[in-house]
């Protein structure tokens, strides 16, 4: 019997491994990227559930690396950057906060008074930008009165090559149902949405009911514009 041993011996150890190694290959993660998720929604989940945040990209979903994946994916969209400790709660994470995202970018070109076209300077590709809060009259589709106006007016704000902040409002979805993003453009100190407001080529626009932080301001901008029949409040009366 003791001619047996060694063989026994071995074999316990190779049983010994095999137990060992099963969970690590079960519970491995295959490499992602953004093209495998629907939407940017479940790319964020995906990314939190798997140690992702701002220091820390184990699949490189997040190329800007600001904690949130797949900017570029279709919404349904989120910025929830995980949940953490602190107090007892029932179990469950605390609800994240919403995020205010800040991006450099560069006018390549403006559409219209309320949309332009940039280049965001992290990633070096292009988006176009929807202004937050305003809405401005048409010139695409059949123009409307004051819609000229209101894309000269953007126009010589921002010219070409103007450097600006783009930033987010987390009252307020990070794109809208076009893909386009929901931002307000900085150009310096200046509130170029607003700007359009206070000369009268835009006017306030509330989406779905649901208030922008910055609401307040602007419609004392538009009020006063009104009152002044600056841009279209005195030339499309």
């Amino acid at each position: 019997m003791t001619r047996k041993l060694p063989h026994l011996v071995i074999a316990l150890f190779l049983a010994i491994a095999a137990l060992v190694t099963i969970p690590a290959t079960a519970t491995a993660v295959a490499d992602k990227d953004c093209g495998d998720f629907a939407t940017q929604a479940a790319a964020q989940k995906f990314f939190i559930n798997n140690g992702g945040s701002k220091n820390n990209d184990p699949h490189a979903l997040d190329a800007d690396g600001d904690g949130v994946a797949c900017e570029s994916n279709p919404c349904p969209c989120s910025t929830n950057q995980g949940g953490g400790g602190g107090g007892d709660n029932g179990g469950t994470q605390p609800e994240p906060q919403p995020v205010t995202k800040r991006q450099k970018a560069k006018i390549i070109r403006v559409i219209d008074g309320d949309t332009v076209q940039v280049k965001l300077t992290a990633v070096q590709k292009r988006a176009r930008v929807r202004l937050i809060g305003i809405d401005t009259p048409e010139v695409f589709g059949g123009k409307e009165c004051g819609g000229p106006a209101a894309s000269k007016s953007a126009k010589k704000i921002l010219p070409k090559g103007t450097r600006v902040l783009l930033v987010s409002d987390p009252t307020q979805d990070l794109k809208d149902r076009y893909g386009r993003l929901l931002r307000y453009v900085m150009k310096g100190s200046t509130d170029v949405n607003r700007l359009q407001v206070k000369r009268g080529h835009a006017e306030v626009y509330v989406y779905g009911g649901k208030p922008f932080k910055r609401v307040k301001k602007y419609r004392a901008s538009q009020a006063a514009a009104k009152k002044a029949d600056l841009g279209m409040w005195g030339a499309c009366k």
